[in-house]
């Protein structure tokens, strides 16, 4: 059960578009984004018992634990070879989390300072540009930007579902969501696909509460296909490191949107309460069962390896 928490993140990962597509989208980021921090963490542990399963077989290792060693080779069935793949695999994800934790704050600090330098005191902030966006900048507070190309592109509805669609961001603080998703990812890159998936949930989150404002689930669609079509035409020039590290929630970039379009074109998904009403409503009930098991048995198991290596570990000192 040891190797559990290191192959469930697969499994999770199959499963994860699905559950994106038929679980309510804010249920589906929240489930999808604890998953794979709870996966990831389970993951990172189970990486760190085996390489202290290697560590302690090193005789001054040993001695400094006041271990003794041929009883700790006798109860522990992990093969050495795979210790020290763990344990080069948990110094790869050290050095690659610490790094992506560093460049993740960085942007963070950008992203608040480019929301500092924005002009106005408005939550909405209308540039001169030309060229078709729309885009949130997490700071305090979150500010959005439009602009005027994409002002003319849409009409006076569409504008008022794209603003209810960046305020819906803004509300949830939804780069929260995909930023941890993202290190999730980098600690275990079985969870990109998880990661993938919880930026689509965010984007159809907002389109959903857009929608909802409007009370027209084809005027939200219309507007997310004719934004999208105006940033393609005419691609904005901006910061690239924000972009390139998701702080900047950009409707061109978030998520397919043929696929989010016909989300809205379809009719809108039952409420939690209501799936766990509705008889009929047994797949995303399913999907979401499916992870949660997978969660707990990947906690489960590394709970479990924890708690027989402490008890190895007593044994080994009470013989040396």
């Amino acid at each position: 059960m040891i190797y559990l928490p290191l192959i469930a993140p697969a499994f999770v990962a199959l499963v994860a578009r699905a559950a994106a597509d038929r679980l309510p989208p804010a249920t589906a980021t929240w489930l999808l984004t604890a998953a794979a921090l709870i996966l990831a963490c389970s993951s990172s542990a189970v990486l760190g018992l085996l390489t202290f399963a290697a560590l302690v077989r090193l005789p001054f290792v040993a001695e400094a634990g006041d271990l003794s060693v041929p009883v700790f080779a006798v109860g522990d069935t992990v093969p050495l070879p795979v210790a020290i793949a763990a344990a080069a695999a948990l110094a790869l994800v050290a050095v690659t989390a610490g790094r992506a934790v560093l460049r993740r704050g960085a942007a963070f600090a950008a992203a608040y300072r480019h929301a500092r330098s924005l002009p106005g005191a408005g939550q909405v902030v209308v540039t001169e540009d030309a060229a078709a966006d729309a885009y949130t900048v997490p700071g305090w507070p979150c500010r959005i930007v439009i602009t005027l190309g994409m002002l003319r592109a849409l009409s006076a509805r569409e504008r008022e579902v794209l603003l209810a669609h960046e305020r819906a961001h803004v509300a949830a603080s939804h780069f929260l969501f995909t930023s941890a998703a993202r290190l999730a990812a980098v600690a275990n890159p079985l969870l990109r696909p998880v990661a993938d998936q919880v930026a689509y949930t965010v984007e159809r989150w907002a389109d959903e509460r857009a929608a909802a404002q409007a009370g027209d689930r084809r005027l939200a669609a219309r507007a997310i296909a004719h934004a999208a079509l105006a940033t393609r035409a005419a691609p904005p020039d901006r910061t690239r490191t924000m972009t390139a590290l998701g702080m900047v929630t950009v409707l061109r970039d978030a998520g397919p949107v043929p696929r989010r379009v016909a989300a809205m074109l379809a009719p809108a998904l039952p409420s939690p309460l209501s799936l766990l009403r509705d008889p009929g409503s047994r797949q995303p009930l399913l999907l979401a069962a499916a992870i949660l098991l997978l969660v707990t048995l990947s906690g489960a198991a590394t709970l479990d390896a924890a708690t027989a290596l402490h008890h190895l570990v007593e044994l080994a000192q009470g013989e040396h």
